[in-house]
C-alpha cells in the first residue's frame, strides 16, 4: 500500500472534456482531491464528461488566482512543464504529499505558478501532450515509482511466480 496522498490539477483549462477526464483519471488512480486554477467559465460543465462521478468521490477545488490556492501544510506542488531545468518524470522521487498542476491546452503554466512549485518535472517527449493523458502519465509514474511493485522481469513478459 502507498502511503501519502496526491492531488491533481491544471492551470487555466479551457475545455470542459479535458478536465472531465483529468479528473475520471485522478479517481481511478486514487487521488485525494482535484483542482483547477483561472479555469474558464465553461469548465463548470467537466461534470457531464467525468463519467465516474469524481464530485460524489472526491473534492474539486476552483480557485480563481494563486493567491486563492491553499493547499494542505506539508504539500508540495509540483509543476508539468517542459522547462529546461525541469527533471525527467523517470527519475523524479515523488513527494510523499504532492499536488500536481498542469498547464492549459495552448499554453504553458505561468510564470508565477513555476516560482511557486517547489519541483517541476517533465514528461520525456519531443512536443506538448493532451492534459488530461499528460495527467495520467504523471498519476502512473507516481503509482509505479511509490507502490510496493516487483521489479519487472528480465524477460519480456510478467512475473513467473
Amino acid at each position: 500500500m502507498m502511503r501519502g496522498y496526491f492531488a491533481i490539477g491544471a492551470e487555466g483549462i479551457s475545455k470542459p472534456m479535458n478536465l472531465g477526464a483529468l479528473m475520471r483519471t485522478a479517481n481511478a488512480f486514487g487521488a485525494s482531491f482535484v483542482f483547477s486554477l483561472r479555469a474558464a467559465d465553461r469548465v463548470r460543465l467537466a461534470y457531464k464528461s467525468d463519467t465516474s462521478r469524481t464530485f460524489k468521490n472526491i473534492p474539486y477545488y476552483q480557485w480563481g488566482s494563486l493567491d486563492d490556492m491553499a493547499l494542505p501544510k506539508g504539500c508540495q506542488l509540483v509543476g508539468v512543464e517542459l522547462t529546461e531545468d525541469a527533471v525527467d518524470l523517470p527519475e523524479f522521487r515523488h513527494p510523499r504529499a504532492a499536488a500536481y498542476v498542469l498547464g492549459r491546452e495552448r499554453g504553458d503554466l505561468s510564470d508565477e505558478m513555476l516560482a511557486r512549485c517547489d519541483h517541476v518535472v517533465k514528461i520525456p517527449t519531443r512536443f506538448c501532450l493532451n492534459v488530461s493523458l499528460a495527467g495520467a502519465l504523471v498519476m502512473y509514474d507516481r503509482v509505479r515509482s511509490m507502490g510496493n511493485w516487483r521489479d519487472r522481469p528480465v524477460m519480456p513478459g510478467g512475473p513467473s511466480g
